[in-house]
């Protein structure tokens, strides 16, 4: 059975990891303890080194049912008790005090409890695609609060979510010549409405960011005819009529930033488009070209001196003039946290290597060589990656997209500057926790899930494929010490998140890497 056939095989053995909000709140915290703070007495004791406490959890892939040891023996731990432990830990450890994200995590918990009990009577779309961005209800699977939105109630968020297959329309705006920022080409958008007159350029908005904004100095020339699609991220949406991506501003904390496009960013946006139409141009023979969501440019209306941060959006190409015929794309998160269309249900052992291997080949080389050859560092975690599937549901196809995210190696670019333009140490690691802490172990993890006994080999020929890379680059000394490295990055995202540090910054811990821990 193949999962574009329009009969959906059985939910994956994610689904059953995600019936109840509680349960996938303690499980993100509990991934965060384990990750970056806790210290393994045994695989199912943790110490938390500062304050003493010893935990014992259950669970394989998510962590749950925590228990504390007291004198009388092992006491469960709720949502709340395990926050308070949380919190005291992070206290004692880092000397710091955050009254702020014991209240976010509850708030994660509440806004999946809604999302859940919204998608037991919501209709999902029929085209995969979609499915398969609509699909995280339970978020960041390593951040303590991964559905926090701001704080606020349903009323607010819950009309736009893709986990709850919401769809709208987006109000358009009417913006005058002197109130105009623009960069790139964002022609794109003049299709979304009729011209609104009057020497006015259409600008479409995102509704939640309109309500948070207020009242606008613009004038509202109305309203798209089609509905638009939020994907993944709640700001950013997809209109199937159009084959058009929008982003928008989001003036709401979500995981560790305020999703507001940054002015600093936006206006890299065609510097870095260059840079990738031309990043993937000297591949080997043998690697498969990938696809890249070019974000073309941005549009936006000044407000009180704003630089037109607050109403920009970016446009980006849509699927359809990059898909390869007869492909359909999926969401590289979307298969990991599984949905009903997911081409992992129903591989038996060799079908899910033979997988596993193409998922492999269409990502890895070409991630790498951008990086070896020409200094460029996609942020290839799993919300950034689509693979096009054929009729089987077997990769085809690898496609990139967020520009905002790519970083440089400053050695590789000494012209430019910003930001983005980064050391290669810390672009590497950078790097190595986007394509293998962030995607490929938790690609892996999924497949493991459904077929234990393929763990070891599954890491095998990832190793394969990276030291194969080694040969096509000449042996970089980067790869070869990541071969032989003990321990990869992982981003310590509690960690930053309750030292409130910016949403940009970098933070990690070692993790133990998979490439070496399962070599034959």
């Amino acid at each position: 059975m193949t999962p574009i056939d329009g009969l959906l095989p059985p939910l994956g053995p994610e689904q059953e990891a995600c019936r109840d909000a509680e349960a996938l709140a303690v499980t993100a915290l509990l991934n965060c303890l384990i990750r970056e703070v806790a210290t393994h007495l045994d695989p199912r004791t943790l110490l938390l080194p500062a304050t003493g406490h010893v935990l014992r959890v259950g669970g394989e892939r998510f962590p749950t049912g925590p228990a504390l040891r007291t004198p009388d023996g092992w006491c469960p731990l709720s949502l709340d008790d395990l926050i308070a432990l949380a919190a005291a830990e992070l206290r004692a450890g880092t000397g710091v005090a955050n009254d702020t994200l014991p209240a976010e995590i509850v708030h994660s918990r509440d806004v999946m409890a809604t999302l859940l009990a919204t998608r037991r009577t919501a209709v999902p779309p029929a085209d995969p695609y979609l499915r398969s961005e609509q699909a995280l209800v339970a978020g960041h699977r390593y951040h303590p609060a991964p559905k926090a939105r701001g704080g606020a109630g349903p009323e607010a968020w819950l009309p736009y979510s893709p986990e709850a297959h919401a769809s709208f329309a987006l109000p358009l705006f009417g913006v005058p010549a002197a109130k105009l920022v623009e960069e790139g080409d964002a022609s794109a958008l003049d299709r979304l409405g009729p011209p609104p007159g009057d020497g006015l350029v259409l600008l479409p908005a995102h509704p939640w960011q309109v309500e948070l904004l207020g009242g606008l100095r613009l004038r509202q020339v109305g309203v798209t005819a089609v509905r638009a699609s939020p994907t993944s991220s709640i700001r950013t949406v997809y209109l199937p009529d159009q084959d058009l991506f929008c982003k928008f501003s989001l003036d709401v904390r979500i995981t560790n930033d305020v999703r507001r496009l940054w002015r600093h960013d936006l206006r890299r946006l065609t510097e870095i488009a260059e840079l990738l139409g031309r990043a993937f141009d000297d591949l080997p023979d043998h690697v498969a070209r990938p696809a890249v969501l070019r974000d073309r440019g941005y549009r936006s209306a000044e407000l009180v001196l704003d630089g037109g941060e607050s109403l920009a959006v970016i446009v980006r190409d849509g699927l359809r003039e990059h898909l390869r015929p007869g492909l359909t794309a999926l969401l590289a998160a979307g298969i990991s946290e599984g949905f009903p269309g997911n081409p992992l249900d129903g591989l038996g052992e060799e079908q899910a290597l033979a997988w596993w291997e193409r998922y492999l080949d269409h990502v890895v080389p070409p991630v790498l060589h951008a990086y070896l050859r020409h200094g460029v560092v996609l942020e290839c975690h799993l919300q950034n990656v689509l693979i096009g599937v054929d009729e089987h549901g077997t990769p085809a196809q690898a496609i990139f997209r967020d520009h905002e995210g790519v970083k440089l190696v400053a050695e590789r670019h000494p012209r430019l500057h910003g930001a983005h333009v980064v050391s290669g140490s810390y672009g590497w690691e950078r790097l190595v926790y986007c394509l293998l802490t962030n995607n490929l172990c938790e690609i892996a993890g999924a497949l493991a899930a459904r077929h234990p006994g393929l763990r070891s080999e599954l890491w095998v020929r990832a190793r394969a494929t990276f030291a194969a890379c080694g040969k096509d680059h000449d042996d970089p000394e980067e790869l070869g010490a990541l071969l032989a490295a003990t321990h990869i990055p992982a981003k310590a995202n509690l960690l930053l998140r309750w030292l409130d540090a910016g949403g940009g910054d970098m933070r990690c811990v070692p993790i133990p890497n998979p490439l070496r821990l399962f070599m034959p």
